[in-house]
């Protein structure tokens, strides 16, 4: 018989595909061969020799570990605040099911044959997630990788995975968590600089998440390859995932509140980082620094912080200064300080390779440098040349690195900012591969050595948490040597639990409007993946924007949690006022906006350290029934009380807003009212930042101020947005330290309703007084006022901006009653 060249070429194919050793491909972990109890959960013998764990971390959250060589590494993990936690479970077997039940009625079904198959079941009975049958947990004996699958119903959504460049929600998606330096990168492109290997799902109303606790490279399909299942695996460690349920009401909260219980939650920032940030790669000397100060106050345009980016250094020498340029860096600090400035410097991770250059003297002689394969010292080209790198997984590492921000501190130097950590790097001198963006010539060597806090490994198995680490080390140096000072730290790089440390910006985005509209789904993405300290760079730090992109990125930035401008070494000058004197009037009125609504974002991120709720959020997630919002990506809410709609197009002065089904909404500037589940073309003129309020709600706002030093001597006035019963607190405290975490602050607590405002607010210990209320939203004056019973008669009604003003005589006041 003679075959065709085709049969001929598929028979080939088939006799070389069968002479491929079988470990060469994923293999199925099989039957359950044995099962015993373990820890409150199960623990499963796979007729493959792998081994499966199922138990509760808490009540309502579900683990899975699979080891494939059937031993267990440690149980630790960087992601995870403190020992890993677990919950009780009845466990039940009938036949070929095994089932675990918590305490609060989350239920675990597991198929124990023909193949290990594991659902979770609501307390209400309802599906939450299971395997997908058809392609049951696998592993590859000779690479090390894994994988598992989850059915997914055709309109089920997922947010988060840290910093990705995709629409808001990731259905559909592919995508790799593996940090990388990526400047300029264009929607869609992946990855990034954040892995954070969790995501929230939403489908009809109800929520759940999912953890991958796995610091390999690892990756994730959510339904792009088969619309009917996601994947998720890795290529090395251990699958080890935890199934959040949300709690009875599987609400994104009720998820994001676990998960953050799980990997921990940023302390609240001090109250400065909140303000305004201006940067530029480089201001090139001090008298330059200085002048910028001056000019912000010169010209009324709040600002609390001035960044020097990497030409303050000697030689891009960490920690030091460049002797020409900044000969009196203490003196320079001592004037941003007299005018109500705080100044952040940049820190990278490579230590110049210079037998001259002390720091990296000390840390050849303590051994904290990450080592190659063969024990030696690692090198590789950044900024300063070729340098070595703390091995931030080795405790005397961090310590040591830590330690190091003595001398900054001792010139006055507030904040640091840690650049340059995926670890990214240069191409060696004479290399003559091509350029390729996420080639392996970008960061350390896979086999480098890292030491893993006493679990050793390769760079393979913790290049994803080098960024964070480096960030902790920073986090606790600070804490350290000044305990009575809330550390602001900023980093580029990250994994879960990188809140627990640090601030986080989107990376070296472009100045074009497609940047601009992508910084939603971008930093709401981050919110829900636990981080909620989290900003891009005003106008694209990828060279110059134009005035009116400049100008609606303000707009757009000004309440995002984290508020910067920041531009590379050749673009235009970034500074407020540098578009001339209508862009510079329209910059102020965007910054003036942050500081009035300061004493709102510093109360949610206060909330957000008990709850874990974000400052920032999406609005699909206080509006999980709402489908309309479920894809909503030009719009964002602060906390559950403002939207944010900014104008992301050019040449626009007016956009279609989407205002969320269950609550009504009022325009903060005019005082209309929108019905929720509805849209409206609305104004928004050049100057103006369209912004809703929900009826109900009570927002504590404070006249526009210099820096946040001034806020305590200015009154707060409570914004009450009339048309529905709402409840709602502010927070105070010293705006540093850690005295509110023994009780010294104040919670002030307002009730309304169509009547009017109930206030509960404590005696003061020197905070901001509550000096009036401002309702808004009358069709006209009301009838009467008073306060405790007593008439009011000074009134001050705006038909314009529908709003009614009323001062209060002291803070004794208990209710405030309107008659129509």
């Amino acid at each position: 018989m003679q075959l065709t060249k085709p049969a001929y070429c598929a028979a080939l194919l088939m006799l070389t595909l069968a002479s491929l050793p079988a470990a060469a491909a994923l293999r199925s972990v099989g039957a359950v061969a044995q099962s015993q109890p373990f820890e409150g959960g199960v623990e499963l013998r796979m007729a493959s020799g792998a081994r499966v764990r199922v138990g509760f971390a808490t009540p309502d959250a579900v683990r899975v570990r699979m080891s494939p060589a059937g031993r267990f590494a440690p149980d630790v993990s960087y992601a995870i605040d403190g020992a890993p936690p677990r919950a009780r479970a009845t466990v039940t077997n009938r036949g070929a099911l095994t089932e675990l039940r918590s305490e609060s009625g989350t239920r675990v079904v597991i198929r124990k044959t023909p193949e290990l198959a594991i659902s979770v079941v609501d307390s209400a009975g309802r599906l939450v997630v299971g395997d997908d049958p058809a392609r049951p947990m696998a592993f590859n004996t000779k690479d090390g990788s894994f994988e598992t699958s989850m059915r997914r119903d055709d309109y089920e959504l997922y947010y988060g995975f840290g910093e990705k460049t995709f629409p808001m929600s990731r259905h559909q998606q592919s995508m790799v968590m593996w940090n990388a330096d990526v400047p300029d990168y264009p929607a869609g492109h992946d990855p990034s600089y954040q892995a954070i290997p969790f995501f929230i799902a939403l489908h009809e109303g109800k929520s759940y998440g999912l953890f991958f606790n796995n610091t390999w490279r690892t990756w994730f399909d959510m339904g792009k390859t088969d619309p009917h299942r996601y994947s998720f695996g890795a290529k090395g460690g251990e699958l080890d995932y935890y199934v959040f349920t949300g709690g009875a009401a599987r609400t994104p909260a009720g998820v994001l509140r676990d998960y953050t219980a799980l990997t921990g939650r940023g302390a609240l920032p001090p109250l400065w980082a909140l303000g305004y940030h201006q940067s530029r790669w480089s201001y090139m000397n001090q008298q330059q620094v200085l002048d910028v100060a001056q000019e912000f106050r010169k010209r009324r345009i709040p600002a609390d912080v001035i960044y020097l980016d990497i030409d303050h250094m000697d030689g891009f020498r960490v920690f030091t200064w460049n002797p020409k340029t900044f000969p009196e860096p203490k003196k320079m600090v001592d004037q941003l300080h007299g005018q109500g400035f705080r100044a952040v410097t940049i820190v990278d991770p490579g230590i110049k390779l210079d037998q001259n250059f002390s720091i990296y003297r000390s840390g050849r002689e303590q051994g904290v440098y990450v080592r190659k394969a063969d024990g030696s010292e690692l090198h590789e080209k950044v900024w300063p040349g070729v340098c070595a790198f703390p091995d931030f997984t080795l405790p005397a590492a961090r310590a040591w690195f830590g330690s190091l921000y003595q001398a900054p501190l001792d010139l006055g130097i507030d904040g640091f900012w840690n650049d340059m950590n995926e670890p990214g790097v240069f191409p060696a001198d004479g290399f003559d591969k091509p350029e390729i963006g996420l080639g392996p010539q970008r960061t350390f060597p896979l086999d480098a050595r890292h030491a893993g806090d006493g679990l050793p490994g390769s760079h393979a198995q913790y290049h994803n948490v080098y960024g964070m680490q480096m960030a902790r080390a920073s986090f606790e140096g600070l804490r350290k040597l000044r305990p009575e000072k809330r550390p602001m730290v900023l980093t580029r790089a990250g994994f879960a639990g990188v809140q627990r440390y640090a601030a986080v910006w989107t990376g070296d985005n472009s100045p074009n409007w497609t940047h601009l509209a992508l910084t939603i789904p971008m930093l709401t993405n981050l919110s829900v993946s636990g981080v909620p300290f989290v900003g891009a760079d005003v106008g694209g730090f990828m060279g110059s924007a134009s005035a009116e992109l400049h100008a609606r990125w303000m707009q757009a930035a000004a309440l995002t949690p984290y508020f910067r401008t920041h531009s590379n070494d050749v673009s235009a000058p970034r500074e407020p006022w540098s578009f001339g004197p209508e862009y510079e009037r329209i910059n102020r009125g965007a910054i003036a906006l942050r500081y009035q609504l300061l004493p709102y974002l510093y109360s949610l991120f206060e909330a957000n350290e008990r709850t874990g709720l974000p400052p920032m959020r999406p609005l699909w997630f206080d509006y999980p029934g709402d489908a309309r919002a479920s894809l909503v990506e030009d719009q964002f809410l602060v906390g559950g009380d403002l939207l944010v709609a900014p104008v992301l197009h050019e040449g626009r002065t007016s956009r279609e807003v989407y205002f969320p089904k269950g609550s009504t909404w009022i325009d903060w500037w005019s005082g209309a009212r929108h019905k929720g589940g509805t849209s409206a073309k609305v104004a928004a003129p050049l100057d103006r930042l369209p912004l809703y309020i929900r009826a109900g709600a009570s927002v504590p706002t404070v006249a526009a101020v210099q820096h946040t030093g001034e806020m305590k001597d200015q009154p707060l006035t409570l914004a009450v947005a009339l048309g529905a019963s709402g409840s709602s607190q502010v927070f105070q405290d010293a705006g540093d330290g850690y005295g509110y975490r023994e009780g010294a602050s104040r919670m002030i607590r307002v009730s309304q309703d169509d009547q009017g405002v109930r206030l509960d607010i404590p005696a003061s210990q020197g905070y901001q007084r509550v000096g009036a209320i401002e309702f808004i939203g009358l069709a006209a004056a009301p009838g009467t006022v008073s306060i405790d019973g007593k008439p009011v008669q000074d009134l001050r009604f705006d038909p314009a901006t529908r709003r009614l003003r009323i001062a209060l005589p002291d803070e004794n006041v208990k209710q405030v009653l309107i008659g129509r």
